[in-house]
């Protein structure tokens, strides 16, 4: 929740918003992409930062639309914010990939069928590192700041794990090599 938490209020830290703008945010930013964040849990944070009194309900404002709630950062919640931010800052995260795991207990697939998973990974990296250069390129004229390295960040991120699927094939393949060569002869024979 601390990511959510910190979105949250970070964008108030900007002045008093509605969940909608704050929601509509984060869609614009897409932040689903380089967060943790889901859009959809952007609502509970509100109502829980309320209770907590970390942000506050400043007034209810009705246009043509819904009525909408104004909600504004409390002092607590300024402390909370540079406390997380801080926080964030200093800590390294290296979340544990699944993938791992599920490698350790490989032993039972067939060589070519951990290779074409592998691979599909791979791909599907290469896809999303495409997609990622293209919503950079579209977004070049309106970064300011430090939004541009985040960008950078996150296609590191991308190539390094490229490259780390692309040496697991290669890895996969002097395995499958290996076993080959260290045949007894008669099994190579029938080959």
């Amino acid at each position: 929740m601390s990511d959510v938490r910190m979105f949250v209020l970070g964008a108030l830290l900007r002045g008093p918003m509605h969940g909608h703008q704050i929601r509509r945010q984060a869609q614009v930013d897409r932040t689903e992409l380089w967060t943790d964040i889901k859009v959809g849990s952007l609502y509970g944070a509100l109502h829980r930062l309320v209770a907590e009194g970390a942000i506050e309900v400043v007034r209810t404002e009705r246009a043509a639309g819904p009525a909408r709630t104004v909600y504004a950062l409390t002092s607590a919640g300024r402390e909370e914010f540079i406390a997380l931010r801080e926080r964030t800052l200093r800590e390294v995260r290296l979340r544990p990939d699944p993938v791992d795991l599920a490698l350790h207990y490989a032993d039972d697939l067939a060589e070519e069928d951990l290779r074409a998973l592998i691979g599909e990974r791979r791909d599907a990296l290469r896809a999303r590192l495409t997609a990622w250069q293209r919503q950079r390129e579209q977004a070049e004229p309106y970064l300011r700041g430090l939004e541009p390295i985040t960008f950078d960040h996150t296609t590191a991120r991308l190539q390094a794990e490229i490259a780390w699927h692309q040496s697991l094939l290669e890895h996969l393949n002097l395995l499958a090599g290996n076993d080959r060569s260290q045949a007894p002869t008669a099994e190579r024979g029938q080959e």
